[in-house]
């Protein structure tokens, strides 16, 4: 049987190593699922003959899921918790549409995510024929750096050279179109003549660091310092050692982005926490009164958490050139890898023997650990307090575990009261902050380490708008995981509650319920329903049993949690404007002033006035 151009791009993707690709099969690309199939079969069929279990010939996996916007999230996510290529695919017209959003995910935040969408027939192409997008145009933005669509079998090696090469060295997201009828072609080698291209399959990131001098001059600003502040993000994740030894000769503390909370685990005493809105006092503070802050591998957007322009001298490191001095206008900017950076800059760097600063961060921060727990701890009106789930889950989680986290108010209680160790890995939606992307994130995460237990931390919005069909997808694959705990945690609070709030303190506005009361749904039934576990908790003392449970479960679970919508997200310092807009809301009446008067009204406004600090 000869080789179709379908069986040709399975072959070349396995060749660069892909082995698991997300999607949602269609007629538009059905010529590539055929090849999966074959694919797949001949390699079961090799090692039956073989009768080796040394060698497999280790096929590339599919993976169906709900909807595409999921097999996109899911790519993303695979990418940033392997570093290896994530791959979703999809038919023509609404498939194709609907990997937008989670390309965009993996786009903002630097994901290398290759898509490969079906078409219609090239001869229909221009006709207005049924379910033919412009797809090329579509993707144009979000897999810019290459997005291409084959017209003939020959073009197709170097277009699936390029797409890989490109999204891996550029860390982007990057598309291929394949009309349907070139799919079932037999596949051709371009020929040796003029117009043709000839590529091959590799790639080696290269070493990427600074110069001797450019080195120097960021040790001879941070040598200076005296009191110095380090941000870690994403480009961290991997520079656990080095950071804490920069830290530990600089005497600073550091701060974590989002992206960048399992780069430092948080019982080293000087690290402050999660930065920005959903942060923490102790890296507020930090960032505020720090004359030297150092930033390592962070995008972090919001430049009111940084310290104020000219306050402080700057030194950043990124990979990528476009994100030096983006947010603070840094006096030495290194493009280098932060590994080899770090490892590079200490030994230029001199002992602080003056430790005042550190002890100060240090004793910020317990006391900051402290007031969470009294938060925590704090009942809930009739349901329970949400920040007492993650809390009694950051005391027992398992060091080898997996954590996602949802956009809404469940990203605040992820940002500050997870406690991670070092082993740990996490992440979420980070420059998107999109909903719906924590369960897609957890499952990408179980199939890429299916020894390792995964929790996903999901707000009721999120869930209703596409994360419980994606429990279907659980359901459906959990058994071939060798570690069977696969945890979804759901706050129930009938509201969309980041949003509430924001209203409240940004806007001045009382809550909308119109736009903001959502249906309670019985999330733990419906898992039970499809063969899944489900646990309920609506008071505040059953939430450590909950816990417990579900880690010993031998099948995946969803814990339901009844959850107090009025325990405020609030940001680490309450600027009087804010106390003023909320204040504003109560005179103007909202639906469920009396819980937010007794609930929050006190740390919203007493922490502008003096001697009413929240501790």
């Amino acid at each position: 049987m000869s080789t179709t151009v379908g069986d040709f791009i399975i072959e070349r993707l396995h060749a660069w190593g892909v082995r698991r690709i997300y999607g949602y099969p269609g007629d538009g690309i059905n010529g590539v699922f055929g090849a999966l199939n074959r694919a797949q079969k001949a390699a079961a069929k090799h090692d039956k003959s073989e009768q080796s279990a040394h060698h497999p010939t280790s096929p590339i996996e599919f993976v169906q899921v709900r909807h595409e916007e999921m097999a996109a999230f899911m790519a993303a996510a695979h990418a940033k918790f392997t570093g290896e290529l994530g791959v979703c695919i999809a038919t023509s017209g609404p498939g194709a549409s609907h990997l937008i959003t989670g390309l965009y995910d993996a786009r903002m935040d630097h994901m290398p995510v290759l898509a490969i969408a079906g078409q219609q027939a090239r001869a229909s192409l221009g006709g207005h024929y049924q379910q033919e997008l412009d797809l090329v145009s579509l993707f144009k933005d979000v897999a810019g750096a290459f997005v291409e669509q084959a017209s003939v079998p020959a073009q197709v090696r170097h277009l699936v050279d390029r797409a890989v090469r490109t999204a891996l060295a550029e860390r982007k997201v990057t598309a291929i179109v394949l009309p349907n009828d070139l799919q079932d072609l037999p596949y051709e080698a371009p020929g040796r003549k003029h117009g043709t291209v000839h590529s091959g399959v590799g790639y080696r990131a290269p070493r990427t660091l600074p110069y001797p001098n450019d080195l120097q001059q960021a040790a001879d600003v941070l040598n200076a310092g005296k009191k110095i502040a380090i941000l870690v993000g994403a480009g961290a994740l991997h520079a656990t050692d080095e950071v804490i030894a920069i830290a530990d000769k600089l005497g600073a503390g550091v701060a974590k982005a989002l992206l960048g909370k399992a780069a430092l685990p948080d019982d080293l005493p000087y690290v402050a926490g999660s930065i920005g809105l959903l942060g923490t006092k102790p890296s507020s503070d930090m960032m505020a009164e720090c004359d030297t802050l150092l930033m390592i591998g962070s995008g972090f957007p919001y430049a009111e958490f940084l310290p104020k322009e000219g306050a402080a001298r700057g030194v950043q490191i990124d990979i990528k050139a476009d994100m030096l001095s983006l947010r603070y206008p840094m006096e030495v900017n290194l493009v280098g890898d932060s590994v080899e950076t770090l490892r590079a800059l200490l030994p230029l760097l001199e002992e602080k023997t003056d430790r005042a600063w550190r002890k100060k961060i240090e004793g910020w921060t317990a006391d900051w650990w402290t007031t969470l727990e009294k938060r925590a701890r704090e009942p809930g009106k009739d349901a329970v307090n949400p920040q007492r789930t993650v809390w009694e889950l950051s005391k027992r989680i398992p060091s080898n575990a997996i954590v996602t986290s949802d956009s809404g108010s469940v990203a605040n209680w992820y940002a500050r009261d997870l406690q991670v160790q070092r082993g740990m890995m996490c992440s979420l939606s980070g420059g998107l902050a999109s909903m719906g992307a924590a369960v897609p994130y957890a499952i990408a995460a179980k199939f890429a380490y299916p020894e390792r237990p995964v929790i996903a931390l999901v707000g009721d919005g999120a869930m209703q708008m596409n994360n419980m069909a994606e429990l279907i997808t659980v359901s459906k694959y959990w058994k071939s995981w060798s570690d069977p705990r696969w945890i979804c945690m759901v706050l129930n609070n009938g509201d969309l509650n980041q949003v509430t709030w924001e209203q409240r303190a940004m806007e001045g506005d009382p809550k909308y319920s119109a736009s903001q009361d959502i249906p309670s749904v019985p999330y733990h039934k419906f898992a039970e329903l499809i063969g899944l576990k489900g646990i309920y908790v609506d008071d505040d003392a059953q939430m450590a049993l909950a816990w417990d449970e579900a880690l010993a479960a031998k099948c995946p679970v969803v814990i339901e949690v009844k959850a107090d919508p009025n325990i405020a997200p609030l940001p680490p310092h309450i600027t009087l404007a804010q106390a003023k807009a909320f204040a504003s809301t109560l005179m103007k009446g909202d639906p469920d002033q009396g819980n937010v008067i007794v609930e929050t009204a006190k740390q919203v406004l007493g922490a502008v006035l003096p001697g009413h600090r929240d501790k």
